[in-house]
């Protein structure tokens, strides 16, 4: 059997870390065995989709490098079959009409709260008389389509993740709503549970990977495939991502959209290899830091976990640290050039791309993120950096100024500036004013970059001088210092 899977997400909001932990597990698992990847967009809750959603999806997806071999397909366009399929279980007698009322389904759980039992669907229009359904019609009712389940069924499955699992039919709720209301001769909106399985025989999938919480909906979908005449596909419920509490991980926890993860400047690299290890654990051997193509080759679900994966930030900045340190400067000038842009800095894209380069390889072996770029040169792009405490401190110390002052005597005979010739100047002043080197290179860190702390003090000095900001910093410094 050839394998077909499916991500299947709803345009009710941005792509979630969740759904695209789980298209990353279909993708490995498609790619693993030579088969077909298909994106189908499930759209039919009309009132909260929308087409920023579908394409900020498709987005995401196409960022993290899992590309689709068919789709996207559209549940709003397929709405005629799904009428198809209803009217075919309505013929088999495998569905009927309901006729119940709001307040009578309201009255019904009462009684059953009242009873502490648990809240289901008595069945009680299961078997309406032609008579009974006339008079409900003429009381202008509109039905629900209800499917038929059996009570004394056992359904049961073997999952990928979890082994055999096994339910009653007594535990799914009674006979389950599959169309919303609608006139007594008219089919309303198909609902998920039933659109799903129609999609899925359809589009022959082979296997359904998906997350846990969606257990509960796998016996009724089993059901739904047998009474379709469907061969019923493979199941596989993958751990749930949670936040640090144990909780599953969701919007109250900051970021969980994969847009957010781009603009906070996670690689896709970064992100799908996390993605893979959240709730996936490597072979032997295998290094944490892979591609998709490699995680293709080693993936299999007996190295997926049953318990839910703990979302680690430390870790995810950890992983994406490895990706940028490995960016050779051309390539991460391209993603910094955006966050620089947008930070208000003035720079000539063409212009000054070599000294761009230079900045991205002195301050890239710091970065977790690419946003960090933005308070990382700072000082490299604003004219009046300004002076914190630590650095004003710094620059008070005795011999501050002495230090300052020499190296700015030394400096005017360089036009221009190479490492050896500042570690040269140092050891110049060292000589002229006595003073410890460690001292020297304190006092001009803070000189020249305003803080105590920061990248390479030799190429920052060089990159400030290049662009004839060193001179006037270090005359700024000499007023603090005095």
């Amino acid at each position: 059997m050839s394998v077909r899977v499916r991500i299947a997400p709803s345009p009710t909001g941005s792509l979630h870390i969740g759904t695209a932990r789980t298209a990353v597990f279909n993708w490995l698992f498609a790619r693993h065995h030579g088969g077909t990847f298909i994106l189908r967009i499930e759209d039919t809750d009309l009132e909260r989709s929308r087409p920023e959603y579908t394409e900020n999806i498709m987005q995401g997806l196409t960022w993290l490098g899992l590309t689709w071999d068919e789709g996207p397909f559209f549940q709003t366009q397929r709405m005629d079959q799904y009428r198809e399929n209803i009217q075919q279980l309505l013929d088999k007698g495998l569905a009927y009409r309901a006729y119940e009322t709001p307040e009578e389904l309201d009255a019904m759980r009462e009684a059953q709260k009242a009873r502490n039992e648990a809240p289901r669907y008595d069945n009680r229009h299961r078997n309406l008389t032609p008579d009974q359904e006339a008079a409900f019609i003429a009381e202008g009712r509109k039905p629900v389509i209800r499917f038929k389940i059996d009570d004394d069924r056992d359904i049961s499955w073997t999952d990928l993740v979890r082994g055999t699992v096994s339910w009653k039919g007594r535990d799914l709720g009674g006979d389950m709503v599959i169309a919303r209301a609608a006139a007594a001769d008219e089919i309303g909106p198909p609902l998920y549970n039933f659109v799903v399985v129609v999609d899925d025989i359809d589009m022959a999938i082979s296997h359904v990977i998906r997350g846990e919480d969606h257990i509960g909906n796998t016996p009724k979908q089993i059901l739904l495939y047998e009474a379709l005449g469907a061969t019923v596909p493979t199941f596989g419920h993958t751990p749930l991502i949670l936040n640090q509490q144990g909780a599953k991980l969701s919007k109250r926890d900051g970021v969980t959209s994969i847009s957010d993860f781009q603009t906070m400047g996670y690689t896709a690299e970064a992100i799908a290899n996390y993605m893979t290890l959240l709730g996936w654990s490597p072979p032997e051997g295998m290094d944490e830091i892979f591609g998709l193509t490699e995680a293709a080759e080693n993936f299999s679900f007996d190295r997926v976990n049953k318990a839910g994966a703990k979302f680690d930030w430390d870790k995810l900045n950890w992983i994406n640290g490895q990706y940028l340190h490995k960016l050779p400067p051309t390539q991460l000038t391209d993603l910094l050039i955006p966050y620089w842009q947008q930070a208000g800095y003035a720079f000539d894209p063409e212009g000054d791309r070599p000294w761009l380069e230079h900045i991205a390889e002195v301050i890239g072996p710091g970065m977790a993120r690419l946003d960090e770029c933005v308070a990382l040169c700072r000082y490299l792009f604003v004219a009046d950096v300004g002076f914190t405490e630590s650095a004003t401190n710094q620059l008070k110390q005795n011999g501050a100024a002495a230090a300052v002052q020499g190296v700015l005597e030394a400096l005017e005979k360089y036009e221009t500036l190479t490492a050896d010739e500042a570690q040269s100047i140092i050891q110049t002043v060292v000589k002229s004013t006595g003073l410890k080197k460690g001292l020297i290179m304190k006092t001009l860190r803070a000189g020249l970059t305003g803080d105590t702390q920061g990248p390479d003090l030799i190429q920052s000095w060089l990159l400030l001088h290049q662009h004839q900001i060193a001179i006037p910093r270090l005359e700024a410094a000499i007023l603090v210092a005095t």
